[in-house]
């Protein structure tokens, strides 16, 4: 009797195993991000020429180019801050763009959960580093939406600063000023800011540009860890292809306008 109880707990635990992994594996194949035959052109001078790239969910991208490839324009479409269609006024320095874009599986132009997405900008540190802030208060600044204006964070918010800072090891720095801290500690303090507020999709542009081969490998293992732990999406610019796309699942390359596709190796060890 005890043997037939065993084998069906053993058979609800594998039904239940199975289950979990049919919902993973259907969760991964949804978009984070889609892009569709996208255009882009100030003036004359056409920046991007039909790109087309798919980000699922849970993955780590890496988009590579030389400077002026357009990464920056596309990064801008995709942060919002560029709009999608003709420019009405002909403004040039907005520019025109033509094709579509979908985040988290709804139209860039409909899209309102910005707070599902966080941006580590290059050269990040650049504003705060002199700043006499704490590393605990740059970090809980990402979450001044849900604290409020003028307002006291509570219990909830600490403990999300410390998980933070914990996923990338600073929790024992929480109190420092942030302009005692070395590049790459500052710069994992920029991924807590980032992480602060649980995004489900992450871009950061050249997050390595100011750091030493050591400090570099170190935030990849990182990033790769968090990416494979927290199942967070991941689109990193880089310029660093050498050594950072042994840790992405998929590699663009933009070039003259159009984005050709590597396949990423994705093992790395976190």
């Amino acid at each position: 009797m005890r043997s037939k109880e065993k084998n069906m707990d053993l058979t609800s635990t594998e039904n239940k195993a199975a289950k979990k992994v049919k919902k993973a594996d259907k969760w991964a194949d949804k978009p984070a991000m889609e892009v569709r035959d996208l255009h882009f052109s100030y003036g004359k001078e056409n920046v991007l020429d039909g790109v087309s790239l798919c980000l699922k969910e849970g993955r780590l991208a890496i988009l590579a180019g030389e400077n002026g490839a357009g990464k920056s324009t596309l990064l801008r479409l995709l942060l919002g801050e560029l709009p999608i269609g003709e420019n009405p006024k002909g403004d040039q320095e907005e520019g025109s763009s033509d094709g579509s874009i979908e985040i988290l599986g709804q139209d860039i132009r409909q899209f309102k959960d910005w707070s599902s997405i966080s941006y580590v900008p290059q050269n990040g540190m650049g504003g705060w580093k002199d700043f006499p802030a704490s590393v605990e208060e740059i970090v809980r600044a990402n979450l001044y939406k849900q604290i409020g204006l003028f307002r006291f964070a509570g219990k909830k918010e600490r403990q999300q600063v410390r998980a933070a800072l914990a996923q990338v090891g600073m929790e024992e720095y929480q109190n420092r000023l942030i302009g005692r801290l070395s590049g790459g500690q500052q710069q994992r303090v920029l991924l807590a800011r980032a992480l602060v507020n649980e995004p489900k999709l992450l871009i950061l542009d050249e997050p390595t540009s100011a750091l030493d081969e050591k400090n570099a490998s170190h935030f990849y293992r990182l990033l790769k860890k968090i990416n494979a732990e927290k199942r967070i999406t991941v689109l990193m610019v880089t310029h660093d292809l050498k050594r950072a796309s042994s840790y992405a699942d998929d590699i663009w390359v933009l070039e003259d306008g159009k984005v050709k596709q590597e396949a990423g190796k994705g093992d790395g060890q976190a």
